[in-house]
């Protein structure tokens, strides 16, 4: 349920009914129950893979055989916590460590729990949340703020345009490509740089809580979320399937640069999520797609928008 994810599958999907022919079931879900249903083979095709957030189940389902993976979506991602410019500007708070503190936690008041500030994080059916959790933890920032979960990628968004509407502090976790990124003016807090075998030992951490609650935190190294490629992957037994070949050419050749998924996503908001105007906005705003499929495909989606 990133909107970005659905965006993809939503383009994809659009293309592989109305040029390819397919009967195309889209499935819906957070990350976790969403990646577990495709290691599973109960889903065929992902359209966009958050891999270094559940990169110890990902590799071990490539390793197993169970999925092939199909290349890159999109170049670059970022994710990370993040003070509305304002505040960033007026208190000084550049990095995670300038954000400890009773006084600026006030800022940033938790109206469920008094004494506390409030980070708005992922909602917890997303690993990222949980990453949130543990970074929480070793930074000492849960003596001073709550891992709130929002409980959807939109009140997510709310809860952040709500706060620049208002002209209250902003506290919050998040991530590009993203529409909103472009509509409101957020300063990414720095953390210790990316380090692959800290984030690995910290991983660890997060998926034993994942599978058995927050009481076996252990404390662990932690660094700042990896500018990331996000990638593709379909099951092997779709992927190896002869007939469905050209259905897996199309989706290596699948790739959409991080400013135009922003742009989509920019769209999908005004549109009020509708994904098939989206789809077809960006399908007859970009002639790249056409470079993806055969010209008697090309044709037949053209014809359809």
């Amino acid at each position: 349920d990133w909107d970005s994810a659905n965006v993809h599958t939503a383009i994809v999907s659009f293309i592989l009914e109305k040029g390819y022919g397919c009967e195309v079931e889209v499935t819906k879900g957070s990350t976790s129950p969403i990646m577990a249903a495709h290691y599973d083979g109960q889903l065929d095709i992902i359209t966009e893979v958050w891999r270094d957030n559940i990169v110890k189940m990902h590799e071990e389902a490539v390793n197993a055989g169970k999925i092939v993976e199909l290349g890159v979506n999109t170049p670059s991602s970022t994710q990370g916590f993040y003070v509305d410019k304002a505040t960033s500007d007026k208190y000084n708070l550049k990095h995670v460590d300038d954000m400890k503190s009773a006084e600026i936690a006030k800022l940033f008041a938790d109206p469920e729990e008094p004494g506390k500030g409030r980070m708005t994080s992922c909602i917890s059916g997303w690993t990222c949340y949980t990453i949130n959790l543990v970074k929480h933890k070793v930074y000492g920032l849960e003596e001073f703020y709550t891992n709130f979960d929002p409980g959807s990628s939109g009140a997510l968004d709310a809860a952040i345009a709500g706060g620049f509407k208002k002209g209250k502090p902003v506290f919050t976790y998040y991530w590009t490509p993203t529409g909103l990124m472009g509509k409101v003016d957020l300063v990414q807090l720095k953390e210790p740089a990316y380090d692959k075998a800290c984030w690995t030992e910290m991983m660890v951490v997060v998926e034993d809580i994942k599978a058995n609650g927050p009481d076996v935190f252990k404390d662990t190294c932690v660094s700042a979320y990896v500018d990331m490629a996000l990638t593709k992957s379909a099951t092997t037994k779709f992927a190896n399937d002869p007939a469905n070949k050209p259905i897996i050419d199309f989706i290596k050749k699948y790739s959409v640069p991080t400013a135009d998924v922003n742009k989509s996503l920019g769209f999908y908001m005004e549109a009020d999520g509708d994904l098939e105007a989206t789809a077809k906005d960006f399908l007859k705003g970009s002639k790249a797609w056409t470079k993806w499929v055969p010209s008697d495909v090309a044709k037949k989606v053209k014809a359809a928008l």
